[in-house]
C-alpha cells in the first residue's frame, strides 16, 4: 500500500500499488465533484487519469476551471473533431488556424459543400463519438516509426518536428484507430466532452468551448482581420509551421527571417500612423492598451516616431501617475488592494486635465509616488500646440469609462497583443498566452530580479486581470496591432530554457515550467541576436533597446 495526499480536500488515503488516478478519485471521495475532474497534478506534473501510482504521491485533481484542465479539454475536443472530419469526408483536411474569444477558428478544406451542411454532419458525428465513450489512448513508439506513420497519413509537418527533436521515442495519441499527437495530456474518454458547439464563421467555423468564468465580447471581426493579415505574413515568409522556421534556421537564413519580420512590423506601425493622420483634424489623443508583455511600451515609442514623421508633436502621458492615493484604492474580494481596477485611477482628475490640455491650457502633470502611495506634483508643465497629439498607454485605455468626458471623435484607440504567427502543425496551435509568458519570464529576470518560478506563479493572476479589464474592450479599437514576431521563440529559447530548468519540482509553477520546456524542445535556437534591431519589440525583453523604459 502507498500513501496519496489529495490537496483538493486535504486528505490522505492508502491505495494499492499500480492503481490509476481514476480509482484514486473514488478513494478520496471526489467522484461527484463538479465540474468534472479531467486530470491531475502529480508531484506538480500534469498527468492524465490513467496514470498509475507506484509510490507515495502528492495529487491535486484539476477541472476545466484550471488552465491546464482547459487545455486538456480543448485538445481532446480537437481530436474528436479531427476524427469526425476523417470519417465524414474522405478527402477533408482539418486546419485549426487560431483562437478567438469563444474558442478556435478552423477550416475544413477539400470539401465542396455549403458550410452549414459541413457543420451539421460534423456536429452529428462528434456527438455520436462522445456518446460512444471512446477511450483516448497514449502509446510510445520509436520516433523513426512515428515519422513514417505521420508521413503516411499526410501530416508531414508533424513528422518533421518529431524528426528534428532527435529523441528515440515519441508519444502518439489514438482515438480508436485514428492517430494523432497533441503534445499534452488528454482527458480519459470522449464522454468527458459533452459541452461544445460548432458554428459558422467567415469561410470556416468556430469550435466553441465551454464558457469561461469571465465572458469576453462575442464580437471577433477586428481580431479576425488581424489573424487574416497574419496568414498573409506567414505566406510571405513561407513559415506556417515550426518545421518551416526550423528549416530556415538550419539553412542559416535567420537574418532574412528577422529582417522581413521587423519590416512587416514597421510597415504596420506606419499604416496606423497614416490612419491617425487621415483624422488629423479631429484626433487629439491616441489611447493604447494590451495585455502583459505584448510590447505596449515599444509600440507607443514607434508609433510616436511614425507620427513625428507625419508632422505631429507626440506627447506621452502615463496613466500610472493618475492613481488615487493609496488610502482610497479599492480592494478585491480577498481584502487586497486592487490596483488593476478602473476605480484605482482618479478618473475625474484625469478627464479634467485632458480637457484642459485639449482646450489649449497648460497643466502640471502629476507624479505618483509608489513608495508613499500618494500622488504628488511633478513640476513638469505641459501645453499642447496645434501639431501636438497625446499618446496614453494603460490597461484601461480601451475602456470608454476611462475617458468618458472626452468626445469620441477626438480619440483613436489601439489594441496591441502578441498573436503568435507560427503553429506547431495544422492541429496544434501555439498559445498566445504562452508566447507572452515566455517574454515576461525573460524580462522579469533581466530587469526586475524575478526568477521564472515567481513569474509563472503570478501569471494566472495577471491573466485574470486581463480577462476582466482588457479583453472585453478589445473590439473598441480603431486599429489592432499584432506584436508577435515569427522568430521570437527561437531567439528566447536559449535564454529561457535555463530559467525554466531552475524551477524546483516542489514549486506549484513546476507543471507549467515543465510544459514550456517540452514546448521549446520543438524549436531550433537562434543564438545570434545581433541581427535584431535596437528598436525591435524583442529588445524590450532581451535588452539593448534604443528606447528608454
Amino acid at each position: 500500500m502507498i500513501e496519496i495526499r489529495c490537496v483538493n480536500n486535504d486528505s490522505k488515503v492508502l491505495v494499492s500499488e499500480g492503481e490509476t488516478l481514476l480509482e484514486v478519485i473514488k478513494r478520496v471521495g471526489l467522484e461527484e465533484k463538479k465540474p468534472q475532474i479531467l486530470g491531475a497534478y502529480v508531484n506538480n506534473k500534469v498527468q492524465n487519469l490513467y496514470y498509475k501510482v507506484f509510490s507515495d504521491k502528492r495529487v491535486e485533481f484539476i477541472t476545466i476551471d484550471n488552465p491546464n484542465g482547459r487545455r486538456m479539454y480543448a485538445l481532446s475536443l480537437m481530436f474528436v473533431l479531427y476524427k469526425a472530419v476523417k470519417e465524414c469526408f474522405e478527402s477533408g483536411e482539418l486546419r485549426i488556424l487560431h483562437s478567438l474569444s469563444e474558442g478556435y477558428y478552423l477550416e475544413v478544406q477539400n470539401v465542396d459543400l455549403p458550410s452549414d451542411e459541413i457543420i451539421t454532419k460534423l456536429k452529428s458525428k462528434m456527438l455520436q463519438l462522445i456518446k460512444d465513450d471512446i477511450k483516448f489512448e497514449r502509446t510510445i513508439m520509436e520516433s523513426t516509426a512515428a515519422v513514417e506513420l505521420f508521413e503516411k497519413v499526410g501530416i508531414d509537418e508533424k513528422a518533421e518536428v518529431i524528426k528534428s527533436r532527435q529523441r528515440f521515442y515519441t508519444k502518439l495519441d489514438y482515438l480508436d484507430k485514428t492517430v494523432n499527437s497533441f503534445f499534452f495530456e488528454l482527458v480519459p474518454s470522449t464522454a468527458y466532452l459533452k459541452e461544445f458547439n460548432l458554428k459558422a464563421f467567415n469561410k470556416g467555423m468556430i469550435l466553441v468551448m465551454p464558457s469561461q468564468k469571465v465572458v469576453r465580447t462575442k464580437a471577433n471581426s477586428k481580431l479576425f482581420s488581424v489573424f487574416r493579415e497574419h496568414k498573409h505574413w506567414i505566406d510571405i515568409l513561407e513559415t506556417p509551421y515550426v518545421r518551416d522556421l526550423n528549416r530556415s534556421i538550419e539553412a542559416n537564413k535567420q537574418k532574412q527571417v528577422i529582417q522581413i519580420s521587423e519590416a512587416l512590423h514597421e510597415k504596420k506601425y506606419a499604416e496606423i500612423a497614416d490612419e491617425i493622420y487621415k483624422r488629423k483634424d479631429e484626433v487629439r489623443i491616441v489611447l493604447l492598451a494590451g495585455p502583459s508583455s505584448s510590447g505596449k511600451t515599444t509600440s507607443c515609442r514607434r508609433i510616436a516616431t511614425q507620427l513625428s514623421v507625419l508632422g505631429f508633436d507626440p506627447l506621452q502621458i502615463s496613466l500610472d501617475d493618475y492613481f488615487v492615493n493609496r488610502a482610497l484604492t479599492p480592494k478585491d474580494e480577498h481584502g487586497n488592494f486592487d490596483f488593476e481596477a478602473l476605480e484605482a485611477l482618479d478618473l475625474d482628475f484625469f478627464n479634467a486635465q485632458m480637457q484642459e490640455l485639449l482646450s489649449g491650457q497648460s497643466i502640471e502633470l502629476p507624479k505618483f509616488n509608489f513608495f508613499t502611495g500618494n500622488r504628488e506634483q511633478s513640476g513638469i508643465f505641459l501645453q499642447m500646440k496645434p501639431s501636438s497629439i497625446l499618446i496614453i498607454e494603460g490597461i484601461h485605455a480601451l475602456n470608454p469609462m476611462l475617458s468618458q468626458k472626452i468626445a469620441r471623435k477626438q480619440k483613436y484607440h489601439i489594441f496591441v497583443s502578441a498573436m503568435t504567427q507560427v503553429a506547431i502543425d495544422r492541429h496544434n496551435l501555439i498559445s498566445t498566452s504562452d508566447n507572452r509568458l515566455l517574454r515576461r519570464i525573460v524580462r522579469d529576470n533581466q530587469f526586475r530580479g524575478y526568477n521564472a518560478d515567481q513569474t509563472i506563479s503570478r501569471w494566472q493572476s495577471v491573466r485574470d486581470g486581463e480577462e476582466k479589464h482588457i479583453f472585453p474592450y478589445q473590439e473598441n479599437a480603431d486599429s489592432v496591432f499584432n506584436s508577435s514576431l515569427l522568430y521570437e521563440i527561437s531567439v528566447m529559447k536559449n535564454v529561457v530554457e535555463p530559467l525554466l530548468a531552475d524551477v524546483p519540482e516542489t514549486s506549484l509553477a513546476y507543471a507549467d515550467a515543465r510544459r514550456l520546456r517540452n514546448f521549446l524542445s520543438l524549436f531550433k535556437p537562434i543564438g545570434n541576436v545581433d541581427f535584431i534591431p535596437q528598436n525591435s519589440i524583442m529588445r524590450e525583453f532581451l535588452g539593448g533597446s534604443s528606447f528608454d523604459y
